[in-house]
This record gives structure tokens, C-alpha cells and sequence, in this order.
């Protein structure tokens, strides 16, 4: 009877061994012990590249209120020079260090926070090298129950530079700041203790944790009232932008009302033409024909690509076109603001006379929205509303006196402004707008009623520009 024999394992070729894929240069390790190591290792070499960065972080001043600004500086200042004095008279006085070694000690105490002020880290590396300094000073000067390896206020001069770091420097940067102070302390404890002397650690170490994590909420709290501010200012420029661009489409779909009324009637006027003639010629007729059929299809792509600013539904029979107001209707707007319980005035200089629908409608919207800001911002207050008609200009002000009463909450986005600024520059004119020095508030603008285009105007405009 024949046993049966285990299949032989397969043999690796050099051309299998080949075209296995070896791992990629810079990988991420595997999962597992090794792996953990590796990454924590990297973690404690980056942490220790950043304690090593030297580079200059200022204070900042405080912005609010201004006097405040140099307040911290003055402070640290006075910090500095008193860790200074408290130094040399605890190294003489508690344990009998003279000598040119005391001066200097004090110095590098008093320094690393004036140090720290700009460059924390490096602030904070002349303050640890003070107290190692110190510590190995005053080693044979200990005596009974006296502070070692930190003075009695060796601590507290410490903890300031260690607070100015933690305040610019990212958290696991704090964090490796204070476990350097920590384990510094700790190895100075365990090795070079002096007989019957006290011992700092403890009161060390809870208070350069505690420093830490102060440094660590404030730097949050700063960067995050920081963020909100620069959020509301993108908030805020977002918002005018959107009001401009809705002012934009609104002043879009009236022009398209004016202009497709004009073309209407420029394609009626070329049709009826040739009957009111006796005897048209066929290149009359022909040309007729032309602009007729010209306005029809300039109608059609106006309507094609300014009709869908009417709405989000063009066709939706809730949103009719309607013919554009006029300066001709500004008594009834005035009448309804007066209704509303506003005194309103009206003054008109000049010949009176029709302008361009451009001009027209753009008039009429600047009265419209001064007078909303009137009901809406100064109720009881009395507005005067003029017009004066120029040869080339138009003038429009509304003017109202001081409010009787407070207004009540708006909830408008306060934009109406620049709508109407749009509305003036967009016809080549200005608008100015601001409160009056007896009170109270006025809109003004100028609209040229007969714009011409820079672009043809000649030498003698562009003389009169550089003029």
C-alpha cells in the first residue's frame, strides 16, 4: 500500500521574487508595534525640530481700547526687572552666592522674559539655562529644608516666559515645553539632590502644567476670535456682493421692459410706414422691411437672454411685465409716502420735460429707495425731495431732518445705498449720500441726461480731461 506524500511547497523563482512589489520610500508603516513606534517617533522629532526654531514671534498689542495697546509689554517690562532684583537678593541673602555670578544669574532671570517677549523659544531656552545655572550654583550652598533644584522664586520668574510660549506656539509644542521643564526637574531631583535640602518639583510641576494649559486656552480663544472676525468681514463683503448683483439683475430686468417697449414699437412703426406713403418705391419698402424684421430679432434675443432675470420661472404668469415707472409718476409715490405718515415736500426747478426711459427709471428708484430709507430710519422727520433740470444734467436730492422718534428694527440688510450708487453709475453719474450738520440725513445725485461716449468725444475732451 503506497502512503501518500505531501505535495511539495512551491518554489520562488528569482523572476516571482522580481515581480513582487517592494514596499514605496516613504510609505506610511504598517499597523502594529513597529508601526506605532515609527509614528511616535516622527511625532517626538517634529516636536523637537519646532523647540529648536528660534524665530521671531512679536507680541501683539492689544487693539481695544487703544491705550490698552502697550499694557502687556509694560508689564512683562516690570516683571523682568523685578525677577531681576528678587534673584540677586534670595542667591546672597538665602544662600550665600556673591560674586560676579550672582549679577550675571539675575540677568539671564530678568532676560529671558524680556527675550521671550519677541522670541519665546529662545526666551524660553535662556530661562532653562538659568535655572540649570542656578541649581548647580547654590548645590553646595543648600541648607537645611532649603528650595533646590528651583529658588524659592525661580518658579515664578520661569513661568511667564513658559506662559509667552505657549501662547505662540502650536499645542504639542507646549506640550513638549513643559515635559522638557518637567523631566529637567524630575532627573535633577532623582541624581543631584544635596542632603537635608527641600524639594520644588512638585509645586514645579503643577505650576508649569497649569501655565501650559492657561496658554493654551488663551491662544484658543484669540485664534478663534480672530476667525469670527475675519468670518463676519467675508460675511459682510459676501453680502454687499450678493446685494450688488441682485441690484444688477433688477436694473437688468427693467432696462429689458424699456428697451423691448422701444423695439415693439420701432418693428410696429416699420410695418404701418409703407401705407401711410402714396406710391412707396420697393427700396423704401424693402428698407422698411429690413428694420422691421432687425427689431423683431434683436426683440427676440433680448427676450432670450434678459427674460430669465425676471424670474426664476420667465414664464410664470404671477410675474407679468410691466411698463417701468416715470419722473411723470413721482407725485403718486410721494402721495403714498405721505399716507404712510411722513411730511413730504416737493420742489421742481427747471423746464420740466421727458428724458430718456433710462434715466427716467433710474431717477425715479433713487426718490423711491431715499424715501423707504426716510419711513424706515427717521419717522416723524420732514423730507424735502427736489428736482432741477439742467441743459445736460439732472439733479435729484431728498433731504430729511432729525427723526421724532426712534426707529423701530429694520429688517433689511442696509444695502440700499449701493443699489442706488449702481443704479448713478451706471448712466456715467454720481451719487453722495450722508447725514446733514443740523441733523438728520441727504441723498444727492447728478445724472447726465445726455451721455456721450468717451470713446468718440475727440482731442478737445481729452484735453479737457488731462486739463
Amino acid at each position: 500500500m503506497n502512503e501518500q506524500s505531501e505535495p511539495p511547497a512551491p518554489i520562488r523563482s528569482a523572476d516571482t521574487a522580481a515581480a513582487t512589489p517592494a514596499p514605496k520610500a516613504g510609505a506610511e508603516p504598517p499597523e502594529g508595534p513597529a508601526g506605532r513606534r515609527s509614528k511616535a517617533s516622527a511625532v517626538v522629532r517634529s516636536v523637537a525640530r519646532d523647540l529648536l526654531d528660534l524665530k521671531s514671534d512679536p507680541l501683539p498689542k492689544l487693539s481695544r481700547p487703544r491705550w490698552l495697546a502697550w499694557l502687556p509689554h509694560v508689564v512683562l517690562v516690570y516683571g523682568a526687572v523685578g525677577f531681576f532684583a528678587l534673584t540677586m537678593e534670595q542667591l546672597s541673602g538665602h544662600y550665600g552666592v556673591g560674586g560676579a555670578t550672582r549679577p550675571v544669574l539675575s540677568l539671564l532671570v530678568g532676560g529671558a522674559v524680556l527675550v521671550a517677549m519677541r522670541r519665546p523659544l529662545a526666551g524660553f531656552w535662556i530661562g532653562l539655562t538659568a535655572a540649570a545655572l542656578i541649581a548647580w550654583a547654590i548645590h553646595g550652598h543648600v541648607g537645611q529644608g532649603q528650595s533646590w533644584p528651583w529658588l524659592p522664586s525661580g518658579i515664578f520668574s520661569f513661568a511667564p516666559v513658559l506662559l509667552l510660549v505657549a501662547l505662540r506656539v502650536p499645542p504639542r509644542v507646549t506640550v513638549g515645553a513643559v515635559g522638557v521643564c518637567v523631566l529637567a526637574t524630575g532627573l535633577a531631583e532623582a541624581v543631584f539632590k544635596p542632603e537635608h535640602s527641600g524639594t520644588s518639583a512638585p509645586g514645579a510641576v503643577l505650576l508649569f502644567a497649569f501655565t501650559g494649559l492657561l496658554g493654551y486656552a488663551l491662544r484658543s480663544t484669540r485664534l478663534a476670535r480672530t476667525k469670527l472676525v475675519e468670518q463676519e468681514t467675508l460675511t459682510e463683503a459676501e453680502r454687499a456682493q450678493r446685494t450688488l448683483l441682485e441690484e444688477r439683475s433688477r436694473i437688468a430686468r427693467e432696462l429689458h421692459d424699456v428697451v423691448a417697449h422701444h423695439m415693439s414699437v420701432i418693428s410696429i412703426q416699420a410695418q404701418v410706414a409703407p401705407y401711410l406713403v402714396e406710391n412707396p418705391s420697393e427700396e423704401l419698402k424693402e428698407n422698411l422691411a429690413g428694420i422691421r424684421a432687425n427689431a423683431l430679432e434683436a426683440l427676440t434675443e433680448l427676450r432670450r437672454v434678459l427674460g430669465v432675470l425676471r424670474s426664476e420661472h420667465p414664464d410664470d404668469p404671477a410675474n407679468p411685465h410691466h411698463p417701468q415707472p416715470t419722473l411723470g409718476e413721482l407725485d403718486g409715490l410721494v402721495d403714498n409716502v405721505r399716507a404712510a405718515g411722513l411730511e413730504v415736500t416737493i420742489e421742481i426747478a427747471g423746464i420740466r420735460r421727458p428724458l430718456a426711459p433710462g434715466i427716467e427709471l433710474t431717477a425715479y428708484r433713487i426718490v423711491q429707495e431715499a424715501l423707504s430709507n426716510c419711513l424706515r430710519h427717521a419717522p416723524g422727520s420732514r423730507v424735502e425731495v427736489g428736482l432741477a433740470y439742467g441743459p445736460r444734467e439732472l439733479h435729484l436730492c431728498v433731504a430729511n431732518t432729525a427723526p421724532t422718534r426712534p426707529a423701530s428694527p429694520s429688517p433689511g440688510a442696509g444695502h440700499g445705498l449701493l443699489g442706488m450708487r449702481e443704479r448713478a453709475g451706471m448712466l456715467g453719474g454720481e451719487l453722495a449720500a450722508g447725514p446733514r450738520p443740523g441733523g438728520g440725513y441727504e441723498v444727492s445725485a447728478v445724472l447726465p441726461t445726455d451721455p456721450a461716449d468717451p470713446g468718440s468725444a475727440g482731442p478737445a475732451h481729452d484735453a479737457k480731461r488731462q486739463a
